[in-house]
């Protein structure tokens, strides 16, 4: 497809099997031209329009009626974060994914929209030449607007065009939010394989382990606004799917949202009841002994799941050390990075409480822990929180 900079592309509307229909809007005409072919290669999206700043696209957006806006941050006479709410205004309901470069002004304004209705964002290369040839940024761009705008869509009560397989993303210098591809998820959120959760252990937690990714972002600020009271006698530490940059500005956020210390976590570092622990982007964060102190560890080992911070070998790790005394807790997310890991906590004893369909933006990773039959209760995700503080307080 050609694109003229500032025009509307338009494709007519269908009532069977639609695709995602999709709006770009960036500054640059060469991204806007990359994402949109990539987007149109894809049988199950279809681009209807690309713009090259905000109001453009807040004028455009009743006539182009897409599902989903890939937004840039930085554009002239009309920025994302002005844009977003006019967006959102203009179509209630409306899948907005901030695209914003690795800078730490950028990425504070990305996890700013996130408060104020988008729905995610993708970290995008510094140069039009890193654009181009990350394979990364490419598969991360369609298969977060395709899970997105095909969960709208379906919510919506639309049929969605069938998928075709995706590719895997390769390795990259830059760590991708989500790089691991959308699992398919149990129909039912209520029950796990087989019909039966596993039993809660009978132990007090000494520690919570939390991992996310799509979504993640706002559920963790849900969720340690309820348990920041509770959580003073056990270590929390959280794998979120997020580039470096961006982990700092989560913890910084998870500080206010808790009234809790919360930053990444350092290597070697003794584990201290009361403080968050949050995966630094780029590195995987585990549990290991170092003398008598139960220490963080990082690593830099190869992504695991196609992610990098993993959510997996946090789990793992915890195991040997803690055991039935593990509280874990999968938040929403694609991919299905965590599954394993709770089903080993599982069957060692500990517990695993997995967020529900209706409530995560993608119900990818809690419904693949749901998928193995690890989780003691599959749960909304303004009940986790309440949850969490009873299992912390002794109670069930």
């Amino acid at each position: 497809m050609a694109f003229t900079a500032g025009a509307a592309t338009m494709r007519p509307q269908t009532t069977t099997t639609d695709p995602v229909r999709v709006m770009v809007v960036d500054d640059s005409v060469v991204v806007r031209g990359l994402i949109g072919r990539w987007i149109d290669e894809d049988p199950a999206l279809a681009v209807v329009a690309s713009h090259r700043n905000g109001k453009l696209a807040v004028d455009d957006v009743a006539r182009s009626n897409p599902d989903v806006v890939v937004l840039d941050v930085e554009m002239p006479e009309m920025d994302g974060i002005t844009a977003l709410p006019l967006l959102l205004k203009a179509k209630p309901g409306l899948v907005v994914v901030m695209a914003s470069t690795l800078t730490r002004r950028n990425a504070e304004i990305s996890l700013k929209c996130l408060s104020l209705g988008a729905a995610d964002y993708v970290p995008k290369p510094e140069s039009n030449s890193g654009v181009t040839t990350s394979t990364d940024f490419r598969n991360e761009v369609v298969q977060k607007v395709k899970a997105l705008g095909q969960r709208a869509m379906a919510r919506a009560g639309r049929h969605v065009r069938p998928s075709e397989p995706m590719v895997r993303p390769s390795a990259s210098p830059i760590p991708s939010a989500t790089a691991a591809r959308p699992t398919a998820a149990p129909a039912s959120a209520g029950r796990q394989a087989g019909g039966a959760m596993r039993p809660y252990s009978s132990l007090t937690p000494k520690v919570l382990l939390i991992g996310s990714s799509t979504g993640g972002p706002q559920a963790l600020t849900k969720l340690f606004a309820d348990i920041g009271s509770s959580i003073v006698n056990l270590p929390v530490l959280i794998t979120q799917h997020m580039p470096a940059t961006f982990t700092a500005i989560l913890a910084e956020h998870l500080t206010k949202a808790s009234g809790r210390r919360a930053a990444e976590g350092v290597h070697g570092e003794p584990l201290m009841p009361g403080r968050i622990y949050v995966a630094p982007g780029g590195k995987h964060m585990v549990i290991g002994k170092q003398g008598m102190d139960t220490c963080v560890l990082l690593n830099d080992q190869p992504p695991v799941n196609f992610c990098k911070p993993a959510v997996d070998p946090l789990f793992d790790s915890a195991v040997p050390i803690y055991g039935a005394s593990i509280l874990a807790c999968v938040l929403t997310g694609m991919g299905h990075d965590g599954a394993a890991g709770a089903k080993r906590i599982a069957d060692a004893g500990g517990s695993v409480i997995a967020q529900d369909e209706e409530t995560s933006v993608v119900w990818g990773m809690p419904g693949a822990v749901a998928q193995a039959g690890a989780a003691a209760e599959i749960l909304p995700l303004d009940q986790i929180g309440p949850k969490i503080t009873r299992i912390v307080g002794g109670r069930r």
